[in-house]
């Protein structure tokens, strides 16, 4: 086949074009260089733009719309839990980084678009690139579509919002990344592996630590017998639970000759009984040593385990730290192995608190483990199944009434757009689940899914139709958009710097991680974490991004607004 004959098959299959793009587009993301990669959503983009060159594919924009709302359903529903409960501590300084940079970042955008005289899909480009937000590509994109404008002279306008983002985006990337790990450890005077060791001793994170927090790791069950001179023999189950000072030890099943009993608080321990005892295998050598002798006894160990991950939801655990919960009477048995926060792990230490919407892994035997996540929230279980009647009709409401509710300016009725509607829909359903989780379920798969094809196929496609008039539109804006554009990504760091550590006060640490979240950067948060040897950062991060994912993408739709 060659190459007239491929570009007319592209041309007469656009549907098999769009995976050829979303292929490619996941290939060319997947390529990093010292960490810095464009991503799967750029390289969809990218990859448009490219075999726009030399096939003019015809794109459907119902198609488009549908692959963008289920994006924008799925980021509201994944950051509503975040995005409309307050955050405590820490927390709110985070906050208010993630709506400061955006806002300046829109504010840079326009007054940069005035100076160069860019018309509106230049200046919403030079703002989702600058600001690297590509769901801001579809929501200007819509804006743009409601223009009292003719409809070649609309599609222009679309297809130079992929160009400017295009020509923006690797600065845009590697501003966030630079002024993370660079620029801003050094204007804040600080470094940063230091920094990290300081902060990890504040919420208790340490190699060896005492007391509860050693107890977050993989744990055991294993068979004791206690026979003459055994330091548990005469002692009751609560005061051999406590024998070994700072430490989760638990006792689930005891032999006494040929009965197997279920061991209560008060239950003495004999000579000669044989135990099935739970606790980090460290504990239990430290406890037992080699003087006690362990026994095979598979009728006493056949204790039902369970690994499970739970929704946090329940007033009894949002707001407390690991330490409190550890010593609450529901986590007798139950180990916690890890938390998850807006999809990033977050550290485990005595000091860190469970919020509302984390997933958290508890482990430990079923009975305690099913106990404890019905205190927790809600257990996510492989087999639960989306809940396709919310979803459809939250998307159709809330694109209702974003197309319906609007204002005038000017002597012009302009609407929040069908896009915005969505995304307001996703995250009222994402925060009534975080308080009923038992309604509205969509498994994570299903967003991550939703989120990741919806937009990166949306950017491809926006590729395809930018990619015949790329060159004539670089040619048009030249070199003047690409230094507008670091101007977008530097500016909103500097300023989110300056009130975040003498303003807010901000811990500097905890304020690089929240300027990569404040524009959605997660590369620049992995180079941060790498830089400082210590996961710490993300607990900034975590507080910052849903409000730079729903500032940042309604950003699209504003600046039109203001530009158009």
């Amino acid at each position: 086949m060659g190459h007239g004959e491929f570009a007319s098959f592209l041309e007469t299959h656009p549907d098999l074009t769009v995976y050829l793009v979303l292929g490619l587009g996941y290939l060319f993301g997947k390529v990093t260089f010292r960490g810095f990669g464009l991503g799967p959503v750029t390289g969809a983009l990218f990859a448009g733009i490219l075999i726009g060159q030399f096939a003019h594919v015809p794109v459907s924009e119902v198609a488009r719309s549908i692959l963008f709302l289920l994006f924008l359903f799925g980021i509201g529903y994944s950051v509503g839990p975040k995005f409309l409960v307050a955050v405590k501590g820490d927390g709110l300084p985070g906050i208010a980084i993630g709506i400061i940079v955006p806002l300046t970042g829109s504010v840079t955008a326009v007054v940069a678009a005035r100076i160069l005289g860019l018309d509106v899909g230049f200046a919403a480009g030079l703002f989702s690139g600058g600001m690297t937000e590509s769901p801001a590509i579809g929501t200007a994109a819509e804006a743009i579509r409601a223009l009292p404008l003719p409809k070649e002279q609309r599609d222009l306008l679309i297809t130079h919002i992929a160009v400017a983002d295009a020509l923006c985006y690797l600065f845009g990337a590697l501003g966030v990344i630079l002024m993370t790990t660079v620029f801003g450890p050094m204007l804040l005077r600080i470094d940063v592996a230091a920094e990290a060791r300081k902060l990890e001793e504040k919420y208790g994170m340490t190699q060896k630590r005492a007391g509860i927090a050693s107890a977050w790791r993989p744990v055991e069950i294993r068979a004791y017998a206690l026979e003459a001179g055994t330091p548990l023999v005469g002692k009751t189950v609560a005061e051999a639970e406590a024998h070994s000072a700072g430490q989760r030890v638990f006792i689930q099943r005891i032999r006494r000759g040929d009965t197997l009993l279920d061991p209560k608080p008060e239950t003495p321990l004999q000579e000669g009984d044989v135990i099935a005892i739970e606790a980090r295998r460290e504990v239990l050598i430290a406890l037992f040593g080699g003087e006690v002798r362990e026994v095979e006894d598979k009728e006493l160990l056949d204790i039902a385990a369970l690994s499970l991950d739970v929704y946090v939801a329940g007033r009894e655990v949002v707001g407390r730290s690991v330490a409190e919960l550890g010593q609450s009477p529901a986590a007798r048995g139950v180990f916690l192995r890890r938390i998850l926060r807006s999809g990033l792990e977050v550290p485990i230490a005595p000091d860190t608190r469970l919020e509302r919407g984390d997933i958290i892994t508890l482990i430990g035997t079923e009975k305690n483990v099913e106990a404890a996540a019905a205190l927790v929230g809600a257990a996510i279980r492989q087999g639960d199944a989306t809940d396709y009647v919310t979803l459809g009709l939250a998307i159709f409401v809330g694109g209702l009434i974003g197309a319906v509710a609007g204002f005038d300016i000017g002597g012009a009725h302009i609407t929040l757009s069908t896009s915005v509607g969505t995304l307001m829909a996703g995250l009222f359903i994402g925060w009534l689940r975080s308080y009923r989780p038992q309604i509205a379920r969509i498994p994570d798969a299903a967003i991550s899914l939703m989120t990741s094809l919806g937009l990166a196929g949306f950017v491809g496609m926006i590729g395809l139709h930018a990619g015949p008039v790329f060159v004539e539109a670089v040619r048009e804006v030249g070199f003047g958009l690409l230094i507008a554009g670091a101007f977008v990504t530097l500016v909103p760091q500097f300023v989110g710097l300056f009130v975040g550590r003498y303003v807010l006060r901000m811990n500097p640490l905890l304020l690089l991680g929240a300027l990569s979240g404040a524009q959605t950067m997660t590369a620049a948060l992995a180079a941060l974490q790498e830089k400082s040897g210590s996961p710490v950062a993300v607990l900034g991060y975590t507080a910052a991004v849903p409000f730079g994912h729903i500032l940042l993408t309604s950003g699209g739709t504003v600046i039109v607004w203001l530009v158009g």
